[in-house]
C-alpha cells in the first residue's frame, strides 16, 4: 500500500513538470480547476487511481496555460533555426553630490557586435554568437556576456551575466567648474571592471489576451492589439573595480592643472552593490499590419540596495552604523531605497512558418547617499531571421 503511494505521489511530481509538454499546443478545455498540493496529498491518501490524478494534474497545467485565440495564434510547429546578430552596451557613470564644485566620469566600452546560430525546441533554445571584433582561437577574451530569457503565457524571466573587461573610453568627464574637460574625453581607460549578475521574474495579468512570447519568442502570434500591466521582483549583484589614481594622472597630465584633484568620494578601490527590488508595468502589443507587430514595455522598480566597499586604507566592514551616510576611517555601508527602470522593445514579422525582427532590453540602475552616486545603463539590442518547422499535430493537415 505504502508502495502504490509512493509511486502515485513520484507520477504526479513528475508529471507536473512534464504535461506541458506532452500536451497540445497548450490549449485548455472547457473546465480549468485549480490542482492543489493538498488536494494531491488527499488523493493518494485515498487511494485514488493515479489515472485520475495525472488527468487532473493535466488539466491544471492547460489551465495556467490557457490562451484566449481570438487574440493569440499558438505555435503551429516544435523546432526553429534563427540566426541572430546581438550588440551588447554598458555605460557606467560615477559621480559626487556635492553642488558646490560637483564631478563625474562617464564611461562605455566600444561597441561589441556578435553574430551566431540558434536552435530551438518549443522554449528550449542554445546556440553559438562569435565576437565580430576579436574573431580568433589562440586568445580569450576578458569579457563574459550572456543573457537567457524564458517568456511563457503567465511569467517572464531574465537573467544575465556579465564581466566586462578593461576597454572602456571616457565619454563624459566633469572634474570642476573651471576645468577645461575635452581633452579627456575618448580617451581609453584601463582602470575600470564591472560585473553585472541578476534576474528579474514577472507575471503578467492579461495573459489570456496578451502575449509577451509574440514579441520576445516568436512562439506565438499577437492578432488583436492587446495590453497588460506586470508586477515583478527582481536582484542583481553589480561588482565594480575602480583604480582611481590612473584617473587621477590622466586627469592631471591632460587638463594641464597640477592642483586638479579627485574628490575623496570617488577615492574607492572596489564597490558591491545588492539590490532587491519590487517592480510594476505596464507592456502594450500593437498589431499595426498582418503578421506585423509592435510592443513596447516599461517597468518601474522601487529597490532596496545595500552597498559596500572598500577605499584606500584597505579596511572592509560593510556593516559598520558610522558609513551609513557616507565614508569614515577608510569604510562606507549605504542602506538606500531607489528607482531602477526596466524597458523591452520589439518589431516582428512572423507568419507563423518565418519571422523576422529586432529587441531590445534596457536595465537602468541607479545608486545614490549623501557623497556618492553611480547610474548604470546596460542591455542589448538583438536583430535576427527564422525559420519554423516541424508541425504540431493539430497543424500538420494545414501544411
Amino acid at each position: 500500500m505504502e508502495m502504490k503511494r509512493l509511486i502515485t505521489f513520484f507520477i504526479v511530481a513528475v508529471l507536473a513538470v512534464s504535461v506541458y509538454a506532452e500536451t497540445k499546443d497548450g490549449e485548455a478545455g472547457d473546465s480549468l480547476p485549480f490542482l492543489h498540493p493538498k488536494m494531491v496529498f488527499e488523493m493518494v491518501e485515498r487511494n485514488i487511481h493515479p489515472k485520475v490524478v495525472l488527468d487532473r494534474v493535466e488539466r491544471t497545467v492547460k489551465g495556467f496555460t490557457y490562451i484566449d485565440e481570438n487574440y493569440v495564434e499558438p505555435q503551429h510547429y516544435n523546432w526553429t533555426m534563427m540566426l541572430q546578430a546581438t550588440r551588447t552596451y554598458d555605460i557606467y557613470t560615477l559621480r559626487t553630490t556635492d553642488q558646490t564644485n560637483p564631478q563625474s566620469v562617464t564611461f562605455a566600452p566600444a561597441a561589441n557586435i556578435k553574430v551566431g546560430p540558434y536552435l530551438g525546441w518549443r522554449w528550449i533554445f542554445m546556440g553559438y554568437t562569435l565576437d565580430l571584433k576579436n574573431i580568433g582561437f589562440g586568445g580569450k577574451s576578458p569579457k563574459q556576456e550572456w543573457d537567457f530569457s524564458i517568456y511563457s503565457a503567465q511569467i517572464g524571466v531574465d537573467l544575465f551575466y556579465r564581466r566586462t573587461g578593461s576597454d572602456y573610453k571616457i565619454r563624459n568627464v566633469r572634474l570642476g567648474n573651471a576645468i577645461d574637460n575635452n581633452s579627456l574625453e575618448g580617451l581609453a581607460f584601463s582602470g575600470l571592471s564591472v560585473g553585472i549578475t541578476g534576474f528579474n521574474l514577472y507575471y503578467i495579468f492579461n495573459h489570456q489576451k496578451f502575449s509577451y512570447p509574440a514579441a520576445f519568442s516568436q512562439s506565438t502570434c499577437q492578432k488583436i492589439s492587446c495590453g497588460s500591466w506586470m508586477a515583478g521582483i527582481g536582484y542583481t549583484r553589480n561588482s565594480l573595480s575602480f583604480n582611481h589614481d590612473e584617473l587621477q594622472r590622466m586627469a592631471t597630465a591632460y587638463t594641464g592643472d597640477p592642483t586638479l584633484r579627485l574628490d575623496s568620494s570617488l577615492m574607492f578601490n572596489s564597490v558591491k552593490y545588492y539590490d532587491l527590488n519590487f517592480s510594476v508595468g505596464y507592456a502594450y502589443n500593437w498589431v499595426f499590419a498582418k503578421n506585423c507587430l509592435a510592443c513596447a514595455s516599461l517597468s518601474a522598480a522601487v529597490g532596496y540596495k545595500r552597498t559596500k566597499g572598500e577605499t584606500n586604507n584597505n579596511v572592509w566592514d560593510s556593516f559598520d552604523p558610522r558609513n551609513s551616510l557616507g565614508f569614515s576611517d577608510g569604510n562606507f555601508s549605504i542602506n538606500n531605497i531607489n528607482l531602477d527602470g526596466i524597458g523591452r522593445f520589439a518589431l516582428v514579422y512572423n507568419n507563423t512558418r518565418w519571422y523576422a525582427g529586432a529587441s531590445a532590453i534596457i536595465h537602468s540602475y541607479s545608486y545614490r547617499k549623501s557623497r556618492f552616486a553611480t547610474d548604470n545603463v546596460f542591455g542589448s539590442l538583438n536583430a535576427y531571421i527564422g525559420y519554423n518547422f516541424g508541425a504540431r499535430g493539430p497543424y500538420k493537415k494545414k501544411r
